[in-house]
């Protein structure tokens, strides 16, 4: 679940959309497009410098945008919803993350 909400979180704040496939190991994500993310308790830090912090259902980026859970939906500030069905992430934008065991990638 955690490796799937990393992911998530990566494909939101990466930038603009190609394929990438993400794997955790431990606390750290590595992604094949060279985009990382460290989580340390409560705080994810990415590798462009954006921090989140996570409280409850609610996480909040530095970089001003947020994202808030309910159930098997995300929806973030910039209005992309994120539907998750088993191990599977579709967003309304058109974008999908498929999870194998910690390996999420998307399209």
């Amino acid at each position: 679940m955690r490796a799937i909400l990393i992911a998530t979180a990566l494909t939101m704040v990466a930038g603009p959309v190609w394929a990438q496939s993400c794997t955790t190991y431990g606390t750290m994500t590595i992604c094949d497009n060279g985009f990382t993310a460290q989580r340390v308790g409560k705080t994810t830090t990415f590798s462009n410098g954006t921090v989140a912090y996570h409280s409850r259902n609610m996480t909040m980026y530095s970089d001003g945008t947020s994202s808030f859970r309910v159930g098997n939906t995300t929806t973030f500030s910039n209005g992309v919803t994120a539907y998750e069905f088993g191990n599977v992430v579709t967003f309304s934008n058109g974008r999908a993350c498929h999870r194998l065991g910690n390996t999420v990638s998307c399209n």
